[in-house]
């Protein structure tokens, strides 16, 4: 009787386990591939090209027609409401997709529509796409 319940008990916890980590709320931005990221800045000209690199980063190489606000200084919102255009989507990207995903996010709820470039510049680069200095 004692084993069943814990059985029970350990069924329970599990499964309410696995329903907790279905409900993740997902991501309310799109995450591009090189090719896709291409496709959205070559075929739309509204769209603001963000590069959230640091400026030395960013002076290595970027995405042809890229501004550059730094994710990871302090007055990046601001910033980001000074120089980008709410009307307008943003396509973002860093080296390698994961500050430019924290800075989607950011995006997203200050009301802007944003295009992420997984996986960053350096898959950018791999693929041979063009970059600037």
């Amino acid at each position: 009787m004692l084993k069943s319940i814990y059985f029970m008990f350990f069924v329970c916890v599990f499964l309410f386990g696995m329903m907790a980590c279905s409900t993740k709320p997902k991501d309310k931005f799109a995450n591009l591939s090189s090719d896709e990221f291409e496709k959205l800045i070559s075929e739309d000209s509204n769209v603001q090209r963000l590069d959230v690199r640091t400026v030395a980063e960013y002076s290595e190489g970027h995405i042809p027609g890229s501004i550059n606000i730094n994710i990871l200084d302090d007055r990046f919102s601001a910033l980001a409401d000074e120089i980008l255009d709410k009307s307008r989507p943003v396509a973002v990207y860093c080296k390698s997709g994961r500050r430019s995903r924290n800075a989607a996010k950011l995006l997203v709820k200050k009301g802007y529509t944003v295009f992420n470039l997984d996986k960053g510049i350096l898959n950018w680069i791999d693929l041979g796409k063009d970059i600037e200095k």
